[in-house]
């Protein structure tokens, strides 16, 4: 492993994860920032919300392979799963703080669950009809979706005995879920209780 094909994949990563797809999507369907309609945040769903399922859906396929394609590519290159781990974390990072928007992105979420399934391709049988039931019942994507990211880490220990792929994935949803702590008060505030904050009449009751 040399160490400028190192230094290589990692600034690749970051600038991969820059790339602001949900901010592009919203300039190209209605000449908006993304980040400044809706809930402002630049990820799925304000897109879906903001911009229409198929932009929305597009900016989910979008962000997903941001955090999976420096995994894998590092993987291809024979480097170690501390090196495969770093180019996922540091897409996130990136996606998070893109260089490409002054660095203000988003929550990382997608990019976040791109960069697991890089490492454990299980999550989409296991924890995505997790997240289903869990939307069936709350009726919020979004923690919907937070709480089915808790069994990555989980699914990682099971399968994966004997490797670090457990706690790879754990670092990569608490980023997603840090960023959110300010946007849950902010809807706690809104809402006027936790209540509505966890659990709604519809998908499409949002603040």
């Amino acid at each position: 492993m040399i160490w400028w094909q190192v230094a290589l994949v990692l600034v690749g990563a970051y600038l991969l994860g820059s790339f602001p797809s949900a901010y592009i999507a919203g300039k190209l369907k209605s000449g908006v920032d993304i980040r400044t309609v809706g809930s402002k945040n630049m990820g799925t769903m304000n897109s879906v919300y903001s911009l229409g399922f198929g932009w929305g859906l597009a900016v989910l396929l979008c962000d997903l392979a941001k955090g999976a394609i420096p995994v894998l590519v590092a993987r291809w290159l024979g480097m170690t799963d501390i090196i495969q781990f770093l180019a996922g974390l540091i897409a996130i990072l990136g996606h998070n703080f893109p260089i490409f928007l002054k660095f203000k992105g988003g929550k990382g979420g997608a990019t976040a669950i791109g960069a697991t399934s890089a490492f454990i391709p299980w999550i989409w049988v296991i924890s995505f009809p997790i997240f289903l039931l869990i939307m069936l019942i709350i009726k919020v994507p979004t923690i919907s979706y937070g709480i089915a990211m808790v069994s990555f880490p989980i699914i990682g220990a099971i399968m994966y005995k004997g490797t670090n792929i457990w706690w790879f994935t754990l670092v990569y949803i608490l980023i997603p879920y840090l960023w959110y702590i300010p946007r849950l008060i902010e809807m706690r505030k809104k809402g006027g209780s936790w209540k509505h904050v966890f659990i709604r009449k519809s998908v499409k009751d949002r603040f």
